[in-house]
């Protein structure tokens, strides 16, 4: 196909998505990181030119369609359904001592940037409270091992080459300083070491290690961690659903910068929104309990 083929498959491709998403074109442009009259003129029949990769990427990883599909080079649209013939592992039992597979993970992804979605909070920030408290249930050494986890993981990202962005919803942080949900039982002691902590990790790994808080009410993520273009890890409970293909470990950090882009508090605002959480703490009388 010549471009002005290309655009045009791309357009109703575009089009057929939208459709499909139930979505107003308001809502759609929103999820892929732009403004309406951008959209519009993507749709627009006099207009001969693709969006920016960027934005071709967001669609992609928003919809669960492939680059290729949307630019007319493949029928098979779903990543859903290409997923299953790609290059791809299914890691069960995620409480091995010392989590030896991320361990392993993260070694092979010596020199790139690791993208990471943490389910609660950030495995490397945590405390060996808050770690016992999370695997209380579990019997042998769960808890230890996690805990020597989290340790070499904030070991690994102290070396100098290593990058890391970390992805949060803004309320998982301000649900767990206000002992919410799974938190309800955590004492507020142990809640503001934890705030403590992450103040602490959080400046003084800045800027190799970078947290962004995004909104919750506007993005979702599931957890994940991509270490660099090699591989990307999706945690579904005690398993990782483990992708090797250099397209989906693409799209997933597409996926993964649209929540940059969607931060409502950056990485160097993160130790101030922290000591305003530890404040509230302290200043509904915890903080000194166990």
């Amino acid at each position: 196909m010549d471009r002005r083929e290309t655009v045009s498959v791309f357009r109703q491709r575009l089009e057929e998505v939208i459709g499909k998403s139930g979505l107003s074109r308001s809502a759609f442009a929103a999820r892929i990181g732009v403004d309406r009259s951008t959209l519009a003129q993507i749709l627009s029949p006099n207009q001969n030119r693709l969006p920016r990769a960027e934005t071709l990427a967001a669609i992609a990883a928003d919809q669960q369609v492939s680059v290729d599909w949307l630019l007319g080079l493949t029928q098979e649209g779903r990543l859903s359904a290409a997923i299953i013939t790609q290059p791809l592992e299914i890691e069960p039992g995620a409480f091995s001592p010392a989590d030896e597979r991320l361990t392993r993970w993260h070694a092979e992804a010596a020199g790139y940037k690791v993208r990471y979605v943490p389910a609660t909070l950030p495995d490397l920030m945590k405390t060996e409270e808050v770690i016992r408290y999370e695997y209380r249930e579990y019997t042998g050494p769960v808890p230890e091992s996690r805990i020597e986890a989290a340790a070499a993981r904030l070991d690994s990202v102290r070396h100098p080459e290593s990058e890391m962005e970390i992805c949060s919803a803004v309320e998982s942080v301000v649900g767990f300083a206000r002992g919410e949900g799974i938190w309800a039982e955590l004492p507020a002691g142990a809640r503001a070491r934890q705030i403590e902590a992450m103040m602490r990790l959080s400046d003084e790994l800045y800027p190799s290690c970078r947290w962004f808080l995004f909104d919750g009410l506007k993005r979702y993520s599931v957890p994940l961690t991509i270490f660099g273009p090699k591989r990307a890890a999706i945690y579904v409970g005690q398993k990782y659903l483990v992708l090797n293909s250099t397209e989906y470990v693409r799209v997933l950090a597409a996926h993964f910068d649209d929540l940059i882009r969607a931060a409502v508090v950056q990485p160097p605002e993160v130790p101030r929104l922290l000591g305003r959480l530890l404040d509230d703490i302290h200043g509904s009388g915890g903080g000194g309990d166990a």
